[in-house]
């Protein structure tokens, strides 16, 4: 009933920047904590930032002042702007969210990815 969809991912040079949208859809009721998380071939998946509804963030050690993470709750959607990026930022970007479906309760759901590749 609820669908995480992840955009803005591709190919940068080192340096360079991307923005990364992931819009909930469905029953949706209400959404609470939304997150971005990250995973490299051969790594754990890494949270990479997160945001609760208050608007409170928190950030992986390794992209503070780089990445900023926002939403906008009229669209149900949560942003992750990365700049200064770097190769080691390479890896599938993954949304999360906890989502309160109209008439049901709070589940957890993962958008299905979108790659991040820092390269020249």
């Amino acid at each position: 009933q609820v669908q995480l969809v992840e955009s803005g991912g591709g190919l940068v040079q080192p340096g360079g920047s991307l923005r990364l949208s992931c819009a909930a859809s469905g029953s949706i009721f209400a959404i609470y904590n939304m997150a971005w998380y990250r995973q490299a071939p051969g790594k754990q998946r890494e949270l990479v930032a997160r945001i609760i509804s208050g608007g409170s963030t928190n950030y992986l050690d390794s992209v503070k002042g780089r990445f900023t993470i926002s939403r906008d709750n009229a669209k149900n959607t949560v942003y992750l702007q990365m700049n200064s990026l770097k190769p080691e930022d390479t890896a599938v970007y993954y949304c999360n969210a906890d989502v309160r479906s109209k008439g049901s309760g709070t589940s957890n759901y993962w958008g299905q990815g979108t790659q991040v590749t820092v390269s020249s």
